[in-house]
């Protein structure tokens, strides 16, 4: 059955607003009633489905954040609407009527959330209800019309042996990451946007032992480990008048303070970073996260910028991260879109105090391939 008509939508809309209702089916119902609209019953109920996916749910995007496998959705323009479903971004043929049609929902979605979206705060990063991040920008920020990105967590967390299936690792190579967790190694996954870190890391912390307490940091809620004992802290930003914000440095400090056994940072992409070190240098075995580089060597200097920001100088950042963190997981989204982990890598402190990168395994195509700090994974 097609879509509602706009019109129907906006007036039912407007009707349960003004009656203080929320889209439940009864109430969607009622308003078709008032407008006069009168359908067999089969109908109605197709109708009052529809209804209430444009009035509550994602709209015209709600089949694609549906459809097995996506992980993101992201509207360009009314007319361009692209998906992430594992094999690289797709156009899809879903469409909007016009650029109002999109901006109404990127407004919806913002109130959904908690947030205010409008020309004086014409950009936001939130949670919606249903655990999708969502990001929305209008114009004139975004000369060419409303932007919406939708990032569809996983409904299903994978094992080691589904990444194999999958093709993301090497069967040999689940062994070795496998025992990075095992014994309680601090390290970070890297890598680019939708390169699969956030997977990667659930699928990790997944098979960390049941009796360890894990206490997940993040900005927005991502991580979802099948593990038995899950604390997880989100941060918020300030509300329209300035206040109330909790940053994930206040969170990373207050993790601290709740009996963790492993500190987890979902995306370290701040000041948090100091705090993470700190605490991986202060008897907080096992800690780990994700973080932003485009390869295994670039994340001392990554994690350089992020650090030097937040007070530390350069020499105490290489020392934090020379005493704590043990080993980079690296994952990479090749030609074809395929997500892939790439590698493992160790640090190691040279002469002039800088840490390095020195690869201890090289994953290819099915091949665990020895690097020279092999030995150092077995420690």
């Amino acid at each position: 059955m097609s879509p509602p008509p706009e019109a129907l939508v906006e007036r039912v809309r407007r009707r349960l607003a003004a009656k203080g209702w929320s889209a439940s089916a009864v109430s969607v119902t009622e308003a078709l009633r008032d407008e006069g609209l009168v359908l067999p019953e089969a109908a109605i109920v197709e109708v009052v489905s529809s209804l209430r996916t444009e009035i509550a749910g994602l709209g015209a995007l709600e089949p694609l954040v549906r459809r097995e496998g996506v992980t993101d959705v992201l509207v360009n323009a009314p007319d361009e609407v692209w998906v992430d479903a594992g094999q690289g971004l797709e156009r899809s043929e879903v469409c909007f009527p016009d650029e109002a049609a999109v901006r109404r929902l990127a407004q919806r979605l913002a109130s959904s959330a908690g947030r205010r979206l409008d020309d004086s705060v014409p950009f936001i990063d939130a949670r919606l209800p249903n655990g999708i991040r969502l990001h929305a920008i209008l114009p004139p920020v975004s000369p060419q019309g409303t932007c919406l990105s939708l990032r569809v967590p996983r409904r299903q967390v994978f094992t080691l042996a589904d990444l194999v299936e999958v093709g993301m690792i090497p069967q040999a190579a689940a062994p070795v990451l496998e025992g990075l967790v095992r014994r309680r190694a601090a390290f970070l996954v890297s890598g680019g946007t939708g390169s699969g870190k956030t997977t990667l890391l659930n699928t990790l912390l997944s098979a960390a032992d049941p009796n360890d307490r894990i206490v997940i940091v993040e900005d927005s809620a991502e991580l979802r480990p099948n593990h038995p004992h899950v604390v997880r802290l989100e941060s918020r930003p300030a509300n329209t008048e300035g206040s109330g914000a909790v940053t994930m440095r206040d969170l990373v400090r207050q993790a601290l303070r709740m009996r963790p056994d492993r500190v987890v940072v979902g995306e370290v992409r701040g000041g948090e970073v100091v705090d993470l070190l700190a605490a991986l240098n202060t008897g907080h075995e096992g800690g780990c996260g994700t973080v932003h580089a485009n390869s295994a060597s670039d994340v001392p200097a990554r994690l350089e910028s992020l650090a030097m920001p937040a007070g530390l100088n350069r020499d105490g950042v290489h020392a934090q991260v020379a005493a704590g963190l043990q080993a980079v997981v690296h994952v990479v989204r090749d030609e074809q879109g395929m997500r892939r982990v790439a590698g493992v890598a160790v640090l190691e402190r040279g002469g002039d105090g800088l840490v390095r990168t020195v690869p201890a395994a090289i994953f290819r195509d099915d091949q665990v391939i020895a690097g020279a700090a092999a030995a150092r994974l077995q420690k």
